[in-house]
C-alpha cells in the first residue's frame, strides 16, 4: 500500500522556491520562486540577489538610508530571476513564490505568459505596489492564490545515516 503522508504538488513546488531562498545573501529579504509548466516540469527558479557579475560583498544590503546606499535599486527579484532562469516559454505557467510579487514583478509575469501566482505571504497586502500589483494581474487575467496547507512545516535533512533508515 502506498503511503498516505506524502506532500501535495502545491507543497512541493513551493519547497523548491523556500529552498531556492536560502541562497539570498539578503540579510533581511530572503524570497524563492519556482516556476511550473501545466506538465509539473519546473522550469525555473530564482531567488532574490544581485545581478550576475556584481560582486555582492561590494554593495550595500541596507534597508534605509540614501538611495543609492540601500539594496534598492540593485537587487532582482526572486520572480525575475525565475523568468530569466528559465527555459524561456513560460506561457500558461505557474510560479510558486514565498511573498507576492511586487508591481514590477508582476509586469515581468504578465509580460512572461505565467497565468497562475500561488504565494505564502502578503506582507505587503494594501500597500501601492500591492494594489498596482493586483489590478495588473486582475486586468491581464493572471489569477493568484494563497497557499493553504495543512502541515506546516517540513523537515529537510541532509543526514546520510538519517536517509539511509528511510
Amino acid at each position: 500500500m502506498k503511503r498516505k503522508d506524502y506532500i501535495s504538488w502545491d507543497q512541493y513546488f513551493m519547497g523548491i522556491a523556500l529552498l531556492s531562498a536560502k541562497r539570498s545573501k539578503d540579510p533581511s529579504t530572503q524570497v524563492g520562486a519556482c516556476i511550473v509548466n501545466s506538465d509539473k516540469k519546473i522550469v525555473g527558479v530564482g531567488y532574490n540577489g544581485l545581478p550576475q557579475g556584481c560582486d555582492d560583498d561590494n554593495f550595500s544590503w541596507e534597508r534605509k538610508g540614501e538611495y543609492l546606499e540601500t539594496k534598492y535599486p540593485f537587487v532582482c527579484h526572486a520572480e525575475l530571476n525565475a523568468i530569466l532562469n528559465s527555459v524561456k516559454n513560460l506561457k500558461n505557467c505557474s510560479i510558486y513564490v514565498g511573498l507576492f510579487p511586487c508591481n514590477e514583478c508582476s509586469k515581468s509575469i504578465i509580460q512572461s505568459g505565467i497565468k497562475e501566482i500561488i504565494f505564502l505571504s502578503e506582507k505587503y497586502k494594501d500597500t501601492p505596489s500591492d494594489i498596482a500589483s493586483k489590478r495588473m494581474l486582475d486586468m491581464a487575467g493572471v489569477k493568484y492564490r494563497k497557499l493553504e496547507i495543512k502541515n506546516k512545516k517540513i523537515i529537510l535533512s541532509f543526514d546520510e545515516e538519517e536517509f539511509e533508515q528511510l
